[in-house]
Order: C-alpha cells, then structure tokens, then sequence
C-alpha cells in the first residue's frame, strides 16, 4: 500500500541567489515559472557564481514531504498538529513518484535521492537528458524558476505504473503536465484509470503556475469536474481560471469544479472551500531565506493530512507549518 501516487517532472533543482538586476538582463517575471531549452540554462549558469544542487519538481517536493513528515524527522512537526494519528499515513504507505529521466549521471543522483528521502520512485529512462530547473532567488525570497524539462517531456501513458497506484490512497497532478500533450495523456489516463477502479483512491490537483492557467484554462475547467476532489491554487491562479478579482469568490466559484478549493495566500495563510464554507486560515510567521517549493511543501502537509483523516481546516493549518518550514530555509529542503 502507498499513501500519495504523484506524476509530474522529475527535476535537478540548481538553485542560485541573485540581485533585481539579474532577473531584468535575462527578462525574467520575478516569482513565476519560465520554460527554456538547454542553451539558456548554460547561459544562466555562466552567469551565476556559486549554486546548489538537489532532486525537485513539484510534485516530487510534495512526495518528499509527505515522506518526511511520516518519518522520524518530521513526525514531532506532524503531531503537534494532528496528534496521534499524525503518523498514520506515514512509514508503512510511503509516497510513489512518477516521472521520465534520462540515462545519465543527473537522473542516477535524482533516483538516488528520491530514495534516500522515502519516497518509492517509479522512474522510467529516456535518451534525453534529465530535466533540470535553475531557479534564482532574489534578496526578498522570491524565486524565478527556469525549466529545462528535457526527459520530463517524453513521459507517456504507457509509462504510468498502474500497478503502485491501484494499491495508493491519493492521485497528485499538476498543472505542469498539460505543457506537452503525452503527458498531459498520461494525467488523464491516471485520472480515468482511479474513476474506474472503483477504489475510492481519491485526486488531488494543482493549478501550478499562472503561465498554465492562461495556457489551458478552458481545458482545466473542463476536466477538473469530475476528476478532481481537492483542488489547489494561488490567488493569480485561481483569480485566472475563474475571472474574479476576489478571493471568496474565487473559491466559491471553484467550488463548483472541485468539491475542496485550497487558495494558497503566502504569508497570509490560505482560504479553504468546502461544503458551502469558505474560511481563512492564517499562516505562520517567519523570516523568509527562499520561495522555492513553498507552495509543494503546503500541498505536501495538507495531503498527509487528509490521508491521516484531519479536516480541511486542519490539514490547513499543518500545511502552513511546512510551507513556513520551508520558507526559513534555501530550497525545498525538508531536512536538517
């Protein structure tokens, strides 16, 4: 049995601090998610004086959290918010990542790594290289994320692991699978193959990225009733998807896609719909070091809640301690 069964871009997070200037000379939209191909990610690093490396992508920092927060590490964090039951979606259903990397040094450090951090990946090999994301972080936190997806992009249909997600409690997508039609295929299969197994394996879904909303809004408001049953989204993202300016009403309105609307408020917290109640839970205040994956993280600790069986309410309030957790800290890292 596995708790969570993410599919999405398994990528090489290179992660860089940069002033203001920087983002202008390479025409960068501070806080957003560019895709570029190999030739710009060797410029950006020319550029660049020092970096770090680790394993990233969406939804594979939400696996990685959902596995440390099951885990000796982060079970204390867990508990004090859920009690208990706080490690019952923990070590004994570890979460499942799914995604395409390439036959090279970068995917075996990938692999390694997502292993090391409990999570069971189901990783398929491509000729092309492994995806990588340069990510650069400005003096106020904020990241700016450059994507090479590389082997993310020839993920498939045939390369979803049904096997492992008949026997997992939760389906995560996101928004970033619909950048290349076999993947965003593969989403729908995933989704189509939970419908029908009758399993009562639950979706969840991320908006992802304002860039993605313009791109496929139709397609997302078209697919997500139905398929959907835990929606999450920034206030751009969903203020794109449903045309409201305001944030109640943005999650109202959603509510009619999706039966649970996360909206994702940074510092402020977030607003969650459910049931015909719309509330704001507040966030956590901390010193800001770094943006990136705050928003993964904040997936990652209100997912291990609902599979621990929390209310939305409560899963809200772990998932603003991890988001919290992760913002004091340079990149997506769970650990010490």
């Amino acid at each position: 049995m596995y708790s969570l069964y993410g599919v999405e871009n398994p990528l090489m997070d290179i992660i860089a601090h940069v002033d203001y200037g920087f983002l202008s000379r390479f025409g960068k939209q501070p806080g957003t998610m560019h895709l570029v191909e190999h030739a710009e990610v060797t410029a950006l690093l020319k550029e660049i004086r020092s970096f770090r490396t680790m394993p990233g992508g969406s939804a594979a920092n939400t696996a990685r959290g959902i596995a440390w927060l099951g885990g000796p590490g982060g079970r204390e964090l867990s508990e004090s918010v859920l009690g208990a039951r706080g490690d019952s979606a923990g070590d004994s259903a570890p979460p499942v990542f799914n995604g395409a990397i390439g036959n090279d040094p970068t995917g075996d450090d990938f692999a390694a790594g997502m292993e090391r951090e409990g999570v069971s990946a189901a990783l398929v090999r491509k000729a092309t290289p492994t995806g990588t994301s340069v990510i650069l972080v400005t003096p106020d936190g904020e990241r700016t994320m450059n994507t090479y997806l590389g082997a993310c992009r020839d993920f498939a249909p045939a390369d979803l692991d049904l096997a492992r997600l008949s026997e997992s409690r939760m389906l995560y997508l996101t928004g970033y699978l619909w950048d290349t039609d076999n993947q965003r295929r593969a989403a729908e299969k995933a989704a189509a193959f939970v419908r029908e197994s009758g399993r009562g394996i639950s979706i969840a879904f991320d908006l992802a990225d304002p860039f993605a909303v313009r791109r496929f809004g139709d397609q997302f408001r078209s697919w997500i009733p139905g398929n959907v049953d835990i929606l999450f989204g920034n206030r751009d993202e969903l203020a794109i998807l449903m045309g409201s300016a305001c944030d109640e009403d943005c999650v109202s309105e959603a509510s009619a896609l999706a039966p649970l609307v996360v909206m994702k408020a940074g510092e402020k917290g977030c607003l969650v719909g459910w049931d015909g109640k719309c509330e704001m839970v507040p966030g956590v205040p901390v010193h800001v070091v770094d943006t990136t994956g705050a928003g993964d993280a904040f997936a990652a600790g209100f997912l291990f809640a609902r599979l621990a069986g929390a209310d939305p309410l409560q899963s809200a309030r772990l998932a603003n301690r991890v988001a919290s957790r992760i913002v004091g800290v340079e990149g997506c890292r769970y650990g010490p």
